[in-house]
């Protein structure tokens, strides 16, 4: 009776040790772990509840502020000419960015992920346009847009094509930018690049032995096995263009014709131009749910088109 109670009394031990050792484990890590928690609620989750109540005043940063319920989201839905054509510019500009983004991104990755000479160069420079400051690469695109002395106009001219006006025409505007977005596909296609390097080799081998080319080993196989890489940078895609906010600022100001009237420049213009903090924080709201609803449809269409490894 004494060893079994001594044996007891040292599995207890056991479990209090083990016990006090997962709550320090638990305790460090959440020290480890709180500046990106406090970063989370103070920069992101207080900013949005500052803005839901603001939505519902008129606080223009100056004078007081009275509480106007609803009047600000029924001005954003019924009232305000301007957000109807921002919505429109904004989804044609985000649906086209992020298709083509997604195809140059994987043809980029394709190109990247071929045995040759030089690789390494070759990625450098197709990563390039990543890390090029927003600013500077929208001044330098404005260059190559000039319809009178671009480089884009330039080689048009050479090729005895008929030049264009690009941003600076409303009709071309748009095309312009998702052009100019595409360009700065490399970190869509680096992922690509991943997603590519974990195509299994057995079974683009058992695409060759029956006979299947490299159309078949694409089609069957990598495009397949490519589609959780897919389903992410379509997320990050549509989240990242529907927010778009500097090329039209600084190349063209939201002209001409408010053709590139983004929605975040309209949001822009509504808080920093006009004081009219409650009524861009409202206009935030509306795009925040329609992002959400986006990427909610995206989220439940997935099962039909997103396989895994694990999958049968």
């Amino acid at each position: 009776m004494q060893n079994i109670k001594i044996e007891q009394d040292i599995n207890n031990v056991k479990k209090k040790k083990k016990f006090s050792l997962k709550r320090n484990e638990a305790i460090a890590g959440y020290i480890f772990a709180m500046p990106a928690i406090l970063g989370l609620l103070i920069w992101t989750l207080a900013p949005m509840i500052a803005s839901l109540f603001l939505s519902f005043t008129d606080y223009n940063a100056i004078s007081d502020f009275n509480f106007v319920g609803t009047a600000n989201y029924k001005e954003v839905l019924f009232d305000d000419l301007f957000v109807k054509k921002s919505l429109i510019v904004t989804f044609i500009f985000a649906l086209g960015s992020t298709f083509f983004t997604l195809l140059g991104a994987l043809i980029v990755a394709m190109l990247m992920n071929l045995k040759v000479k030089g690789q390494t160069f070759y990625r450098t420079i197709f990563y390039l346009p990543v890390i090029v400051p927003a600013v500077a690469s929208n001044i330098l695109w404005l260059w190559l847009f000039n319809p009178d002395f671009g480089l884009l106009n330039s080689i048009l001219k050479f090729f005895h094509l008929p030049g264009s006006n690009w941003v600076f025409d409303e009709s071309t505007a748009i095309p312009s930018l998702i052009l100019m977005a595409v360009w700065g596909c490399g970190g869509t296609a680096l992922i690509f690049l991943a997603g590519l390097q974990d195509v299994p080799i057995q079974l683009l081998e058992a695409v060759e032995v029956d006979g299947g080319n490299k159309w078949h080993k694409l089609r069957y196989v990598t495009i397949p096995s490519l589609t959780p890489i897919i389903f992410f940078n379509l997320i990050m895609g549509l989240i990242g263009s529907f927010q778009t906010f500097t090329q039209s600022y600084v190349m063209t100001g939201g002209g001409p014709n408010n053709a590139t009237l983004f929605y975040s420049l309209l949001i822009y213009r509504n808080a920093f131009e006009q004081n009219r903090f409650g009524y861009a924080s409202a206009l935030a709201w509306l795009l925040f749910i329609i992002i959400g609803l986006f990427t909610l449809f995206i989220f439940k269409t997935a099962k039909g088109w997103v396989f895994y490894g694990g999958d049968n």
